[in-house]
Order: structure tokens, then sequence, then C-alpha cells
């Protein structure tokens, strides 16, 4: 291609690569005299592939990172430069994740560039474990299926919260999509299945598992919804499975 023979008459020092979602062939990666470069989202080995903050907060980790590794024609699996860990809490969403990683990243590259320049970086073999490779995300995996725990639930919202797609369902006869929830101490009362209902001017779900998820942030099709007046309105549960 015309980027690889532009790259091979430079033949620079570097390369690097920030939240390119593409892999880059073996003669780009040959083209970087002293290395090419990638900056993952994740703590490498775990969440390789696409989407890492997404998928690490889906599975309900308390911590992810950023990564500085060395590119080989495999996504994700070169030799290790730098990590730097940063933590997940329990109500934090993809964006806000994304943020605190961000930070992450830019404060190994800062502390990692002289030691690249002056060739005594470290370079840790990265360990391939079975199992850890993510694939990319769909909008209609933001599908909530109300079978499964609150706080299961709880992680898909946080999740794929705006400005990714975002977590929804059939609510009242609408398309819902859930932005932000909460997974407290109160419990479900016994009997009347996975059901939305109002309680202390708030609109909660009665989820599966007996926990009760409260909704802090929703949208229909027509825009965002006055959960507060809508839990005014709300004098019968909802059964939503």
């Amino acid at each position: 291609s015309q980027l690889e023979r532009t790259l091979g008459e430079l033949q620079p020092d570097f390369i690097f690569s920030f939240y390119y979602r593409s892999l880059l062939g073996a003669p780009l990666l040959r083209a970087a005299r002293r290395g090419a470069l990638n900056m993952h989202g994740s703590l490498l080995p775990k969440y390789r592939g696409r989407a890492p903050v997404n998928w690490a907060i889906l599975r309900g980790e308390r911590e992810t990172g950023a990564t500085l590794h060395y590119m080989v024609e495999r996504a994700d699996a070169g030799d290790i430069v730098d990590q730097l860990a940063v933590p997940i809490l329990q109500d934090d969403d993809a964006r806000e994740v994304f943020a605190k990683v961000t930070v992450a990243a830019e404060t190994i590259l800062a502390r990692s560039l002289p030691a690249l320049l002056a060739g005594t970086a470290a370079r840790r073999p990265q360990p391939i474990v079975p199992g850890q490779y993510f694939g990319r995300r769909e909008p209609r995996d933001g599908r909530i299926d109300w079978s499964r725990p609150a706080l299961e639930i709880h992680n898909l919202v946080r999740a794929v919260a705006p400005p990714f797609p975002g977590a929804f369902a059939q609510i009242a006869g609408e398309r819902w999509e859930i932005h932000r929830t909460r997974v407290g101490a109160r419990r479900a009362p016994p009997g009347g299945g996975v059901r939305l209902f109002a309680a202390d001017g708030e609109c909660h779900i009665a989820c599966a598992d007996g926990a009760v998820l409260s909704l802090r942030a929703a949208a229909t099709d027509h825009g965002p919804i006055d959960l507060a007046a809508f839990a005014r309105e709300l004098t019968t549960p909802v059964p939503l499975f």
C-alpha cells in the first residue's frame, strides 16, 4: 500500500498506535526501526481485543487500566513496556472509566518515552491467557435480560451507557433506554415476579434474584424520562418478566 511504501522510505524510529481499531500488518511493523507500539485500554493479557473498557465493566471487574506494548501480528500479544491500573467503582459507567484509562495512558506515555528513546525501556513477554480475547460489541447486545440478577443488569447498564448505544428493554409498551441505575440494600417484597414499581418517589425494578435496581436515568425515543413524575403516576407495578 501507499502507507507501507511511505513508511518504508521514511524508516521511522517508532510507530505508535492509539486506539486504532485495525491490525497493522507485518510490512508496517517492520518499517519502525526501533519498534511499533500500541496503547491498549486494559491490563494485558486481560481483555485483549475489542471494547476492553466495556467488557471489563460488564464482567464486574474492580479495576482495569492501560498497557503500552510492542505490536506483533497477533492482536494485543506483544511484549509489555508499561502498565498502570485504575479503579472501577460500583457505579462508574464506561465514559467515566474510559476517562480514567485515558489519564493512565497519558501517564504511561510520559514516563516511558525517555526510556524508549534511550533504549532502556522494559520489555516483558506477555503470557497469552486462553479465553481473554474479546470481540466487538453490537448495539443489540444492550438488550436487558430480566431473568438475570440485579448486579449483572446494573453492570450491563454501566458498560453501554451513553455515549455508547445503551441498555434497553420494553417497559410499559415503549422501548426504554436505561442509562443509569443503582443497586442498594433494599429487597423486593416476595411474590409478584420481575416488575417495575414506585417507592419513595422513585422508580425501581424488582429483579429475579430479589434485589432491587433503582432507576436513575432513562429515556424513550421521545427523549429523557422524568422518572420522579413517572413514579408519582405509577400506582400499579408493571410486570417485566
